[in-house]
């Protein structure tokens, strides 16, 4: 759930992140869940960081995250007088949601879609919600795919394992 700096916020820890984010449960600051950091390290105490210094901190490429400007995908990124990048820690939050939503397999389509609702405001929950509720069904389906597909691997090497022992290969 995304919510704006007007909004209360119940029921959850909120995280710093373009915008604001709050998890359903407190969970650590893991590659898994939300926390009160990102998933990216970052240097103590620093709020401003170059476009090479983020791409260090998260693996995209600067070419990624221009792109990613230009589409819709990041939100506004400050600028020093001289017209060079300069991400924040939410930037770096923000960028730990879009790969995860990545690599859950969101469309890009719809990752910017869903930017663009977050950047409308609280009139656009029900949209955003039901737009991640979708996406959550696609994942928990992909994944029961997967399992399924991994039950099947490890019957064929039980298969092995066994035809390894009867031949007295162990």
């Amino acid at each position: 759930m995304t919510v704006t700096q007007s909004e209360p916020v119940t029921g959850g820890t909120v995280v710093a992140g373009l915008p604001e984010t709050v998890c359903p449960r407190p969970r650590p600051a893991t590659a898994r869940g939300c926390g009160t950091t990102g998933g990216y390290p970052r240097p103590a105490g620093r709020d401003r960081y170059t476009i090479s210094e983020v791409a260090q901190h998260t693996g995209l490429s600067a070419h990624t995250l221009r792109w990613y400007e230009r589409i819709g995908l990041m939100p506004h990124v400050d600028r020093t007088h001289t017209g060079q990048r300069r991400f924040t820690n939410r930037d770096l939050d923000w960028l730990d949601l879009v790969s995860k939503l990545r690599l859950t397999g969101m469309p890009v389509a719809d990752m910017v879609r869903y930017a663009e609702l977050v950047r409308e405001g609280e009139s656009t929950f029900a949209e955003r919600e039901q737009l991640l509720t979708k996406h959550r069904e696609d994942v928990r389906r992909r994944i029961a795919e997967l399992e399924s597909t991994a039950d099947v691997l490890d019957y064929k090497l039980g298969i092995y394992a066994d035809a390894r022992r009867a031949s007295g290969r162990v």
